[in-house]
């Protein structure tokens, strides 16, 4: 483990136990392998939280993922499996995935995607069930019409399906590491990603500790950086944004901690254009999915210089993070966005119950109303798009996204055409 991960680790434990000095969450849990504590956060009020892991084997070792789904409206459609036993991939035989969920997608500046997961799990038959806190998956696929191909992962080679090791060529490796403590950092979870010069950079939480449904606490947000296409991460320290209502005492050197960092928990980054242009945009919300949206800037540069960002006010930017005012009112919950050449607007996906779309003419807004693309009937959340979508790109309105079910715990592949 590397030295940076092992500070931000020692940091995690310490805001925890002054947050627990403050308010104790409730326990509840999921079941990606078909058991109880074992699962993420739910998006629904009637479904269970928890990311645990767990140690109650499941009843079987590829986990409770069903047949595909179907829903075609004519506009929306589900069009396949992304991850688990059961998909076109066969990521548990070849990646050892039975379940995942999440999926932030991005360019790596190359035209190959890559592809983030959450707390990921393959044998649920073992003790632990091979839990990884986040694994990555890349694609170099980009007619996503039939679905989406994630080639094999070879050892050592950047660019292959997976970051994989020599003895194990068929396990997908671990991003990022967490202690795994309940109560002290439960798991580590990529919210946000993008490419910048060549090096790619990774938003993720520090989750202490679940709550009720669509609830949880984090310790901080951070960013993760790799430079060799996302083999390895490392954190950078300078970049945590710690979430504590009170002072937490951090090494000399660090960010001191700002409430409105709270405000940056989970993210989303998008490119400016127009008049935007020369400027990366980073939205944010508070942990769980009952929050708002809020907006910052940085140039491309100053990613990991949190100094150098600006925040919208309302009516400005400011260089205050005390000063940021929502740009869009809660509830949003996990968050995409993205510039489309084809709607010649910046577009916003999240899913607080049915999976719906915004757009803007600017990054800060004002934003539309919500248009629906997807009902909650499809049990999905999380939907992260794609960067290779004809809507982004401009070659059409075909819009691609990955997201998460809940009964299954696995990433499915959805298609919505947009309107101009």
């Amino acid at each position: 483990m590397r030295i940076r991960h092992r500070l931000t680790v020692g940091v995690a434990a310490c805001i925890a136990a002054t947050a627990s000095l403050i308010a104790v969450p409730g326990v509840a849990s999921a079941a990606p392998c078909g058991t109880a504590n074992a699962g993420n956060g739910s998006s629904l009020p009637f479904l269970p939280t928890g990311s645990l892991g767990g140690d109650e084997p499941g009843p079987t070792a590829e986990g409770p993922q069903g047949k595909l789904p179907t829903y075609n409206d004519g506009t929306s459609a589900i069009i396949s499996w992304v991850t688990g036993p059961r998909g076109p991939n066969a990521t548990f035989s070849r990646f050892g995935i039975s379940g995942t969920d999440l999926s932030i997608a991005w360019d790596n500046g190359s035209g190959q995607t890559l592809m983030a997961f959450g707390d990921t799990f393959g044998d649920c038959t073992v003790a632990g069930k091979q839990w990884r806190h986040n694994v990555l998956l890349r694609t170099d696929d980009t007619d996503l019409s039939n679905g989406l191909t994630v080639a094999d992962g070879v050892p050592g080679d950047v660019t292959s399906g997976a970051s994989v090791a020599a003895g194990s060529p068929r396990f997908a490796r671990q991003m990022i590491g967490a202690i795994g403590w309940p109560g002290v950092e439960v798991t580590t979870i990529p919210t946000a990603a993008i490419s910048i010069g060549g090096k790619q950079y990774v938003n993720y939480m520090s989750v202490r500790s679940w709550g009720s449904a669509g609830v949880w606490d984090t310790n901080f947000s951070a960013i993760a950086v790799s430079s060799d296409n996302g083999q390895t991460w490392v954190t950078d320290p300078s970049t945590l944004r710690v979430n504590s209502p009170v002072a937490v005492p951090l090494p000399d050197g660090w960010p001191s901690v700002r409430p409105d960092d709270a405000k940056f928990q989970q993210g989303a980054y998008v490119e400016g254009h127009g008049a935007d242009a020369g400027w990366i945009f980073q939205y944010g919300t508070p942990n769980g999915r009952y929050g708002a949206a809020y907006v910052a800037r940085f140039r491309p540069s100053d990613v990991l210089n949190l100094s150098a960002y600006e925040y919208w006010t309302g009516s400005t930017w400011s260089s205050n993070v005390d000063d940021v005012r929502a740009i869009v009112g809660a509830p949003v919950t996990e968050m995409s966005v993205a510039w489309s050449a084809y709607l010649g607007k910046y577009v916003m996906v999240d899913s607080p119950l049915n999976v719906h779309l915004r757009t803007a003419d600017r990054p800060q807004g004002p934003w539309s109303l919500p248009r629906p693309l997807f009902p909650s009937t499809i049990g999905v959340y999380a939907p992260m798009m794609l960067p290779s979508s004809p809507a982004l790109r401009g070659t059409g309105p075909e819009l691609y996204m990955n997201a998460s079910r809940w009964g299954d715990y696995n990433v499915l592949l959805l298609r919505s055409r947009l309107r101009r």
